[in-house]
């Protein structure tokens, strides 16, 4: 099933709640961070791993110490570099990705073709946050 929660609109941690009824988030993947983390974090579930992986906020994340201390959460930081400087990781990474595509178990998204004259239409496209899923220039 799939679940759109409107941040805006919604009570985020009442709508957790509801969509894993009542039991909270196990696992949660953090683009964004700021002070919706705090919303997040207090509708997980005992032993839950929260892990922020970008910062499109620009603001620190609220951590609500009495939901990580109570439930035994682990808040975790994510960074591309843990896989990218260490060439055993990297090659096990560079494997799964390339296995994944070829069994066709990972499909990117392609949301728009660029050509390679059109590079900075491309950039402003992707600065423009329209984008659902990947954009492409074609080399």
């Amino acid at each position: 099933m799939d679940f759109v929660i409107a941040t805006s609109e919604d009570d985020v941690t009442a709508k957790l709640f509801e969509i894993t009824n009542g039991k909270g988030v196990n696992v949660v993947f953090d683009p964004v961070g700021g002070q919706e983390a705090a919303k997040i974090i207090n509708a997980m579930a005992q032993d839950g791993r929260y892990i922020i992986y970008g910062a499109l906020s620009h603001d620190d994340i609220a951590v609500p110490v009495f939901p990580i201390l109570g439930k035994h959460l682990t808040v975790r930081g994510y960074e591309l570099f843990e896989i990218s400087t260490v060439p055993e990781k990297l090659a096990q990474a560079k494997t799964f990705v390339y296995d994944g595509l070829a069994s066709g178990q990972l499909r990117p998204e392609i949301d728009k073709i660029f050509a390679f004259d059109e590079m900075v239409k491309a950039h402003e496209y992707m600065a423009s946050n329209q984008q659902i899923g990947k954009i492409v220039v074609k080399v």
